[in-house]
């Protein structure tokens, strides 16, 4: 199994010390071998829509918050990729779909994670694909024996 190591950086303060749950995340879909990524530095981030918003903006020409932003492993650098989410677009999204905050930002870094394992989403078969792989990826995060659980200061 290839070496992973993780670097958690949580900017959105009224997000409680998710880094055990992301950890515990990441090391489930690794060990799974479903999807594979490259070893070394896996880089999340935790933020804003404001700073997410940046990011885009910067990166992709597109002003807008969105809800993940991946950037690609870097061989040379050991790096794994880069997983940028934004939890106010978590909130609202799990809000509107009455779906659990945790599940709609297990979600996010999920999609992230298949973006680090080749999946795309940029065209209608390429995102039919990437939903496929989602839904497999939370039944294996689901039936994990340890639990993952992100939660908001109330």
């Amino acid at each position: 199994m290839p070496k992973l190591s993780l670097e958690i950086n949580n900017q959105y303060s009224a997000l409680c010390a998710p880094e055990a749950a992301a950890c515990t995340l990441f090391e489930t879909l690794q060990a799974s071998a479903a999807f594979p990524i490259t070893e070394g530095e896996l880089s999340i981030a935790f933020v804003s829509d404001a700073e997410i918003a940046q990011v885009h903006a910067d990166f992709m020409d597109d002003p807008t918050p969105t809800d993940v932003i991946t950037f690609p492993a870097n061989k040379e650098m050991e790096s794994a990729g880069e997983i940028i989410v934004s939890v106010d677009h978590a909130s609202s999204r799990a809000a509107e779909l009455d779906e659990p905050f945790s599940r709609e930002l297990s979600l996010y870094l999920v999609h992230g994670w298949l973006h680090l394992a080749g999946y795309d989403d940029r065209n209608e078969v390429d995102r039919a694909a990437m939903r496929q792989a989602e839904q497999k990826a939370l039944a294996i995060l689901d039936t994990a024996e340890s639990s993952i659980e992100f939660q908001l200061n109330a």
